[in-house]
């Protein structure tokens, strides 16, 4: 049974066994998949369009794309994947976090907004994606 990740007004926690969820922003340009279990949350994000450039450069090993895909765990630094954006995910089911809406799973949080997606974790690390926005911190 499908279960919204985001719903106005709502902080939703972590559930008490493993799950991973797809949740995209109203325009579906960001695609995100929320990991989350007794003990930790993690999630994975992707743009599929942007004009910005990202703020961290593409490493020399990176021949593929870049500034499509981010990770972010409860704790440590924000990681960009070298790898293009992918498809889209179509089916039916995926909840759209609308936009002045935010959840929390563990130490993970994310509003989105009309400016873009903000993630951040418990240490503080994040980003920001926007098509013209790339920012992580």
């Amino acid at each position: 049974m499908f279960k919204p990740l985001f719903a106005a007004g709502l902080m939703l926690a972590s559930p008490a066994i493993a799950d991973v969820t797809p949740f995209k922003t109203p325009s579906g340009n960001i695609e995100c998949y929320i990991g989350t279990g007794p003990n930790s949350a993690d999630l994975s994000c992707t743009i599929f369009q942007f004009s910005g450039t990202p703020n961290v450069p593409r490493p020399s090993s990176c021949g593929s794309g870049w500034g499509h895909n981010y990770v972010i765990l409860e704790r440590g630094p924000v990681q960009m994947e070298c790898r293009g954006p992918g498809r889209p995910n179509t089916a039916p089911g995926v909840d759209v976090a609308p936009y002045g809406v935010s959840a929390t799973w563990g130490g993970i949080s994310c509003l989105s907004e009309t400016t873009g997606l903000r993630c951040q974790n418990a240490d503080g690390h994040g980003f920001h994606l926007s098509r013209r926005v790339l920012q992580v911190w």
